[in-house]
């Protein structure tokens, strides 16, 4: 039996819901990071975790596929009103957040482990599923082609940031019944990371986890050492569609992890309010967390904010709005508070090029999302408001994960680093530079940056005048010719 198997049913505290059916669980999974921006406090996370408690008992969830509102749910305490939705007690969702592992973790087909939501060091996944792409050879805005997606995975593959890899674009040249199956395996051909995917219904989804299976040695191996995430979840508002309900029982069953968490709009699916809107997602995603843990008590699962505020000037969704991050930091407060690992959005922006303003937005989300209490952070390479998948974007923000890794790991405070001795023995003749404490940790005390500009201007200007754009096509070309 695995070692993951072995912890099925088990929960890193314990609960007391005689005082107050509402109470959170009692275990935060914030995790020991030098820096963190918390942007709603305990008692917050408490009210917005009520909120969404009573949201399922009042309200109630559609859950459109039969054997799970039946022989899951309703054999379980759960009881559907005349209007067709179900309705889940509180006590129910304890017992579901009781078993949730405090952490998922994804390794590459290798078997190193990749991904883990309580590191210290923030890992990065693309974005996925974009519409268009942005050819960076021609400069064209195109739909994706299934080569898209293998030059995507050899990106990702040489990015020394990007851990997870994914789709970024769609490709339209396959038919839509092999779409699923065809995108993944041609990633896996260029590139040995964790993959993220949308499968669109179970069956998909078996397929493509029964191909990652083949790569690394069976079923057994891929539940010890998942190379794969299944990205699913509600539709808001309070929905669970056939296909999210038996991905999540599939996911269960096999012990593999899956997303499970809704894209909600504020003031058109779910209230404008960011606190509302966190309830009303937090419910949707605490239902599907309740069929996931029935299904298989301890099974991996990650949450998450997915709130996408919109611009009501021009009815598209504001990645680069303050309102994304404040949502998504939200969420991991809240996540966290419950005990459901979580990842955060960043990476993205609304400008339709790489140019000032995505470097502006990227730049602000991806380092407030390293500051979120989750070391597992996705999106990165979207422009136009998530429309348009882009490498050129991709390789600004694994720049920009070297920045933010860093800074995340904030000032390390200890006696050794403090350098009394240091001063004794440099101070008087100002002999820093070549003192041994100098020299065995500069490479490690600052960030150098492959490409960001650091030299004199003239000098700058002798070279050529090399830009960062000019940069990023060249590292592009350097990784696919």
């Amino acid at each position: 039996m695995s070692e993951k198997a072995t912890r099925r049913g088990k929960r890193r505290g314990g609960r007391n819901m005689a005082l107050d059916r509402h109470a959170l669980p009692a275990q935060d999974l914030r995790r020991d990071q030098a820096l963190q921006l918390p942007v709603i406090p305990r008692k917050g996370t408490q009210a917005i975790h009520t909120g969404a408690l009573r949201i399922l008992e009042e309200v109630g969830v559609q859950i459109d596929d039969e054997a799970t509102r039946k022989d899951l749910l309703e054999n379980h305490g759960c009881k559907q009103d005349e209007d067709g939705y179900v309705q889940i007690p509180a006590e129910r969702v304890a017992d579901a957040l009781a078993t949730v592992p405090d952490k998922v973790e994804l390794f590459n087909r290798d078997g190193k482990r990749v991904v883990d939501t309580t590191a210290s060091r923030p890992a990065y996944c693309a974005g996925h599923n974009c519409v268009n792409v942005l050819d960076f050879r021609t400069g064209d805005l195109r739909p994706g082609i299934l080569q898209d997606l293998a030059d995507t995975a050899a990106v990702c593959e040489a990015l020394p940031h990007i851990d997870v890899a994914c789709t970024l674009g769609y490709p339209t040249d396959i038919p839509a019944e092999e779409e699923a199956l065809g995108s993944v395996n041609a990633m896996m051909d260029k590139t040995i990371k964790p993959i993220a995917f949308t499968a669109h219904d179970e069956i998909k989804a078996e397929s493509i986890w029964d191909s990652m299976a083949q790569r690394i040695g069976g079923w057994q191996a891929l539940g010890d050492h998942p190379c794969g995430l299944d990205l699913t979840g509600p539709v808001s508002p309070l929905k669970l569609g056939d296909e999210l309900c038996r991905r999540l029982q599939l996911g269960a069953r096999n012990n593999l992890p899956v997303v499970c968490y809704p894209a909600i709009f504020p003031g058109m699916a779910g209230p404008i309010t960011l606190a509302g809107v966190l309830a009303q997602s937090a419910a949707e995603t605490l239902a599907g967390i309740v069929v996931h843990q029935i299904a298989g008590p301890g099974a991996p699962v990650l949450a998450g904010s997915s709130v996408l505020p919109m611009d009501m000037k021009t009815a598209t969704i504001a990645y680069g709005g303050p309102e994304y991050m404040l949502g998504n930091l939200g969420g991991t407060d809240y996540y966290n508070a419950i005990g459901v690992p979580s990842w955060i959005g960043a990476g993205c922006s609304d400008a339709h090029r790489v140019d000032a303003q995505a470097a502006s937005e990227v730049g602000a989300n991806m380092a407030l999302a390293s500051l979120a209490g989750t070391a597992f952070i996705h999106n990165l390479g979207f422009l136009s408001s998530g429309r348009t998948g882009s490498l050129e974007m991709l390789v600004l923000c694994d720049e920009l994960a070297g920045w933010t890794s860093r800074f995340a790991q904030g000032i390390e405070v200890t006696e050794e680093s403090i350098g009394v001795e240091v001063v004794k023995r440099a101070a008087k003749d100002n002999t820093y530079l070549t003192d041994e404490h100098t020299t065995a940790r500069y490479l490690t005390e600052s960030w150098f940056p492959p490409m960001f500009e650091r030299s004199d201007a003239i000098m700058w200007a002798d070279d050529g005048a090399v830009t960062m754009q000019d940069k990023i096509k060249t590292r592009l070309h350097e990784i696919l010719g």
